[in-house]
């Protein structure tokens, strides 16, 4: 049976006396495969997978293209985010202190459920474990020396907070992404409105790279990405598939002063900023013609 098919399935992984244990919801508990039942209100939550690899692509809905003046889209490109950049439900973001361009960008994450190499992109469903919310966080500060590589912009260590768990039965291709700033909903768009499908996805990658059971596939995020602000809560939500919290705090900037430092550039607002950036310029153009 493909992950798309049968009834909802839910599944959560979280820190019990000590160990990680997994879980079933059952109204406001979480119930653990021996019986026993926790508050969810009081569970700490683990990520619910664990990834070989991090792969994402770049641009994949139409209204973040428009937002970027970019060309039409004719094949998608991607980059990697290092394992140790998992993070879980309700865990922290932490934006290092010389850092000011840390964004959100709500998505759907695909879990990988077995190993997975040359499929057809009908047949990917089948190798699928299941569908969390995840949310692509980048510190844009970096944006000028990392460029499409995105290996301190999108790398650091937490900036891959997926949950709350995983899910399976339920079409997400009829989903809609939302994300919410403090409450506020900053970013929305329908799963069906991807320029390049999940199946279409997992089927280009897997011709040349093979994808292990835990392996997260981060498909894309829709226009109205912005920097958040420690205190901030941020939340991703996947109608069927569940709701994303997490805080950002502010943590001491590196100890060393070594490398390419954060910057703060008309480049790195471009990306940061998305569609408040454009229109500053086009303001600015206005005001000089």
């Amino acid at each position: 049976m493909n992950v798309l098919e049968g009834e909802r399935e839910e599944r959560r992984r979280i820190q019990f006396e000590g160990r990680p244990e997994w879980t079933r919801v059952e109204g406001e508990e979480l119930v653990l495969m021996d019986g026993r039942r926790v508050l969810e209100s009081q569970a700490h939550y683990l990520p619910p997978c664990d990834p070989t690899k991090i792969l994402c692509i770049h641009l994949n809905y139409e209204s973040r293209r428009i937002e970027f003046r970019a060309s039409n889209l004719v094949t998608p490109t991607y980059f990697q985010k290092p394992v140790t950049a998992v993070n879980s439900h309700r865990g922290m973001l932490n934006r290092p202190a010389d850092c000011q361009y840390l964004n959100y960008e709500g998505e759907v994450a695909v879990i990988i459920g077995a190993p997975m190499k040359n499929v057809a992109p009908e047949d990917t469903w089948k190798y699928i474990a299941g569908f969390a919310a995840g949310n692509d966080v980048g510190a844009q500060d970096f944006r000028d020396t990392d460029a499409g590589g995105m290996t301190r912009v999108k790398g650091m260590d937490g900036f891959c907070p997926l949950g709350p768990g995983i899910v399976r039965g339920v079409d997400v291709r009829q989903s809609t992404l939302r994300t919410y700033l403090n409450g506020e909903m900053v970013q929305e768009g329908a799963i069906g409105e991807m320029t390049f499908g999940i199946d279409y996805q997992l089927a280009d990658l897997s011709r040349h790279i093979t994808l292990m059971p835990g392996d997260i596939l981060m498909s894309g995020t829709p226009a109205n990405s912005r920097p958040m602000q420690p205190g901030d809560v941020v939340e991703v939500e996947v109608t069927g598939i569940g709701r994303l919290t997490n805080t950002v705090q502010d943590i001491p900037k590196p100890a060393h002063d070594v490398g390419h430092h954060p910057t703060d550039t008309d480049s790195v607002r471009r990306v940061a900023l998305g569609g408040d950036w454009w229109a500053e310029q086009d303001a600015l153009k206005q005001q000089g013609s």
